[in-house]
């Protein structure tokens, strides 16, 4: 079901049932909700209370083995959540083991199962408003490409009108390479917002990002050689860098601006897997309600949603937990509008780096 003004918000990332082994004494968990579709819905849904939650698209693969209290919890975010059943394998599955200084790995436990274009056929989802990719370069254009000739398509079928929705696109690490720099400036340019982590912004210029300390300068001057080149079909596009702890740069053409992360205590940071898709689901419903300002999407508006979507995400091991009803939801234990106030009230006195 979707409400009446459609879907903001689709990501084509996929559901993982997580199993995550912390460092002793710390026990394993099991049978979590995980993945860059999952937490980036879980963004997309914090700034989505009922009855805006049903303008969160996302797609979910059931394998033969899907836990019926995941679907339980999934169905109670209230979203546009498509579950489509594949009896004939074993849900998606990965483990994840942490290591000192926060260091991930990671492995698929059964085969994934991939989302693409071909998912949004004949649903409510293919006019999203907003669409998360995370993907290499060349899969990126081929999504976006496919995704405008189905909805052309469609549009015409259908005599429906076909604005062209907002592409944001999350580079998938183990393909941020050199390598691929060429391919990934001419994805560039099909896309409205490009938003790396740090470590993968260095990996496609060949460099790497050192420890646990973020160079701001050097992540600026790499920035700006992507907005050189141009981003998005008028080379007014975006990018968000995303640095952990360090927070966030922002940089469109003409603009430069860092926001801290919301936590700025460790202690608070119980685990951080998923907090940068999280981020990204705050950031595409952020664009897509935030309007424009002098005819160009509000970037840094998004990003400070984004930024609060992250907070809650890595709160605790899995999802936080959702509260209340519609008028009074709490995630956590904390309202979303209260947490984003003291947010803006803080950056007043915030020094750039």
């Amino acid at each position: 079901m979707t409400g009446q003004d459609g879907i903001d918000f689709c990501t084509l990332g996929m559901f993982i049932i997580d199993e995550i082994e912390f460092p002793p004494p710390k026990a394993p968990v099991k049978d979590i909700i995980g993945g860059a579709g999952s937490y980036s819905a879980l963004g997309a849904r914090i700034f989505s209370p009922p009855p805006k939650s049903t303008s969160v698209g996302w797609i979910v693969d059931c394998g033969s083995d899907f836990p019926s209290e995941l679907r339980e919890a999934i169905a109670h975010w209230n979203t546009s959540c498509m579950f489509r059943e594949t009896l004939d394998r074993l849900t998606t599955r990965g483990w994840n083991g942490y290591g000192e200084n926060e260091h991930r790995a990671f492995r698929y436990t059964t085969p994934k199962l991939r989302l693409d274009h071909d998912a949004l056929a004949n649903t409510e989802l293919l006019w999203s408003k907003s669409f998360h990719l995370i993907c290499s370069p060349t899969r990126c254009m081929d999504l976006v490409a496919n995704i405008l000739a189905m909805r052309g398509l469609s549009s015409m079928m259908e005599n429906r009108a076909n604005s062209r929705p907002i592409f944001i696109w999350e580079p998938v690490p183990d393909l941020c390479t050199a390598e691929e720099l060429t391919n990934c400036f001419r994805a560039l340019k099909i896309v409205d917002v490009v938003s790396p982590n740090h470590s993968e912004l260095s990996a496609f210029f060949g460099q790497r990002a050192h420890g646990d300390g973020v160079d701001h300068r050097a992540i600026e001057d790499l920035c700006n050689q992507w907005l050189e080149s141009g981003i998005g079909n008028d080379g007014q596009g975006g990018i968000v860098v995303r640095a952990g702890r360090a927070g966030c740069l922002v940089a469109h053409p003409g603009f430069r601006k860092w926001i801290p992360a919301y936590h700025q205590s460790a202690s608070k940071v119980v685990d951080p897997t998923g907090g940068g898709n999280g981020f990204l689901g705050g950031l595409a419903v952020g664009l897509v309600r935030s309007g424009t300002t002098m005819g160009r999407l509000d970037l840094n508006e998004a990003a400070i949603w984004g930024s609060i979507a992250a907070s809650f995400a890595i709160e605790q091991v899995g999802m936080p937990r959702l509260e209340g009803d519609q008028g009074s939801e709490t995630w956590n234990g904390f309202r979303v509008d209260d947490r984003l106030s003291e947010f803006r009230s803080g950056l007043e006195s915030y020094v750039q780096p």
